[in-house]
């Protein structure tokens, strides 16, 4: 059984110290004790520690080792369309999961009605149930939840492929238009529920922005955007798991056995 990952603020000189909700956690529902290890992580790095002590709201770690960490996959932002905040922490804890580098709060056409000026006094809330997430998940970093833009600052937003989740049937399928390989960072844009105007669509397109569907079904903007992060997270894998593609070779200048 994998050992239980928690996030600290740094390492210093070997040791580290977690406090708050974290500490809390450890000392009522695990249990902990004196000597035993857990992973910790500073954002950076990932170590082998164990438990020296306990003080006040705190516990502190003493470095056992330095543990290897998996090369990170192409970068993944997800642009999502703001809708009700219990749907967005949802979607925020899902595509944490799910290995994105940041996720971006828009305020588009046809998200509720001040929900954008909502969105600052939620950030905080959005960052600690990334970091719970992140723990659960065994990620070596967390995830960048980033401020609310407008609609039209978050088509300036740039990576090496930018695709824009559409319902309309004329938008092709995401698999179709995936290429073999691929950058090094992706954005995705999800719109809010009652998806993206005509005028939307338009600038989006006008931004480079490649329109593409997830099917027939009307999915609810939540899962619009899960499922879209899941598709691009299948793909990176899979680009990382095989390589590039060998070259073809011309007919007639094929090598002998």
């Amino acid at each position: 059984m994998a050992r239980r990952r928690f996030f600290v603020d740094e390492v210093r000189g070997g040791e580290a110290v977690i406090s708050g909700d974290a500490a809390g956690h450890l000392r009522r529902v695990l249990r902990a004790e004196a000597g035993q290890q857990y992973e910790i992580s500073d954002n950076q790095s990932v170590y082998l520690a164990e438990i020296e002590g306990f003080r006040k709201g705190a516990v502190l770690f003493r470095v056992r080792e330095k543990l290897p960490v998996e090369p990170p996959l192409p970068r993944l932002t997800l642009l999502a369309g703001l809708v009700k905040f219990d749907r967005f922490e949802w979607m925020v804890e899902k595509a944490t999961e799910l290995g994105v580098e940041a996720i971006v709060p828009v305020a588009a056409a046809r998200s509720e009605h001040g929900l954008d000026r909502a969105a600052a006094k939620r950030l905080e809330r959005w960052r600690r149930i990334a970091l719970e997430s992140s723990q659960q998940a065994r990620r070596a970093r967390l995830p960048e939840i980033r401020e609310c833009v407008a609609f039209a600052e978050a088509l300036t937003i740039s990576a090496g492929s930018r695709w824009m989740l559409d319902e309309d049937r004329d938008a092709p399928a995401i698999l179709s238009v995936l290429p073999e390989q691929g950058p090094d960072d992706h954005c995705l844009l999800a719109g809010p529920e009652g998806g993206w105007t005509e005028q939307e669509r338009g600038e989006g397109s006008a931004h480079g922005w490649v329109r593409v569907s997830l099917g027939r079904q009307v999915l609810r903007a939540e899962t619009a955007a899960i499922a879209g992060v899941a598709v691009l997270a299948a793909w990176q894998d899979r680009v990382k798991q095989e390589g590039p593609p060998l070259p073809r070779v011309a007919e007639g200048h094929r090598s002998s056995p």
